[in-house]
């Protein structure tokens, strides 16, 4: 099953030829050109020709199926995706998002607390969204302290479970 890399959000319009502004989720705006291909999760396919950084965390592209502003303003709150399978091996300790996703989260002792969500960045760093077996949802910092493990080869994190998250009897997380 393929899996879905965000790369960057289509924030909107830049100048009357059909470039676009994004909010990067890729360490450098050269990288989507390298890329080229980028999709929609609606199965739309777009070629980047060009990516200039602008300020932190954004850049612009010229999309070759983008021919003019309004084209471009149509694609507002587009995401970007490629399939994670073209992306370069990780780094030691480094992890794309969506490798994350769906592993089982585990405290110490080995006890489900859920499954891994979804990982965001609300701007001081990443969180870890938790989706618990009774429906409700925990949120964490994602740091090396409260997500000291991660396995990827079994499937699972080790959480360091806060004790405002533990209820019940000590030592049971529910």
């Amino acid at each position: 099953m393929p899996r879905d890399v965000l790369l960057a959000v289509i924030i909107g319009a830049q100048g009357l030829k059909g470039d676009v502004r994004v909010k990067l989720h890729a360490r450098a705006p050269s990288s989507l050109t390298q890329y080229r291909t980028l999709h929609a999760k609606d199965g739309r396919c777009f070629t980047v020709t060009a990516a200039r950084g602008t300020k932190s965390g954004e850049a612009v592209l010229t999309i070759a199926e983008l021919r003019d502003r309004g084209a471009a303003e149509a694609l507002r709150g587009c995401e970007l995706f490629i399939d994670r399978a073209r992306l370069p091996p990780t780094e030691r300790e480094e992890y794309y998002h969506a490798d994350l996703i769906g592993l089982r989260a585990e405290d110490a002792a080995g006890r489900t607390l859920g499954m891994v969500h979804a990982i965001h960045n609300f701007g001081a760093g990443d969180v870890i969204e938790i989706a618990r077996p009774d429906g409700d949802t925990v949120l964490l910092p994602f740091t090396r302290e409260t997500v000291p493990q991660v396995e990827l080869d079994k499937g699972r994190i080790v959480v360091a479970v806060p004790e405002e998250v533990e209820t019940g009897e000590r030592g049971n997380v529910e």
